[in-house]
Formats: structure tokens, sequence, C-alpha cells
């Protein structure tokens, strides 16, 4: 009975780390693609833009998953040179996934 209960568990475990991956990737294209003129978004290097944050640090400064609100409704920042981005929920999903997944202690 137990080898059946993890027969069933098992390939929904799979699923839902394999969409966790597509989401990570879905919001790595989509942060290299508006945010990686300012902010250095990958694991290592510097930001183009001194005073923007390097994405894999922000976990340092409040939770990854605070961001979900302003990035749904459009982030507003003190920076005037920041634009204002609004995301579908998808995409605010996928976005939250790649820069969980990009943190470092």
């Amino acid at each position: 009975m137990i080898r059946f209960g993890l027969l069933l568990v098992l390939p929904a475990v799979l699923l839902t780390q394999a969409l966790a991956q597509d989401d990570a990737a879905r919001g790595q294209a989509i942060v290299e693609r508006l945010c990686a003129g300012c902010h250095a978004v990958g694991a290592d290097g510097d930001s183009p833009l001194d005073a923007a944050p390097p994405f894999r640090i922000l976990g340092q400064r409040f939770a990854i998953t605070d961001l979900e609100e302003a990035l749904a409704e459009g982030i507003v920042t003190a920076h005037p040179d920041m634009p204002e981005f609004v995301f579908e929920p998808d995409d605010v999903g996928a976005i939250i996934a790649y820069l969980e997944s990009v943190q470092v202690p």
C-alpha cells in the first residue's frame, strides 16, 4: 500500500519541480529583457548602474515574496530613472521563482 502511495505522489512531485524550473527560466528571460540594463540579474557580476542593487541580494533586504504585490500593481521607487513595470500574475510567479533561485545568503 505504501509503495502504491509513493507511485502516486512521485509523479506529482516531479511535475511540480519541473514547473518550478520552467517558471524560473521564464522569470529569468523576463528580468534579462527588462531589468538587466540597470541591475545585475544573475548569480554574479556588477549592476551596470551603480545605484541599482544586484537581484541576488534583494533577499538580504526583505523577503522575495514581499515583491509579489509590487510586481502585480506596479513597482514605484524613489529612483526617478526606474520605469514602472506592471506584470501579469503568471509573470509575477515566474519572476519570484527566478529571484528566489539566485539569492545569496
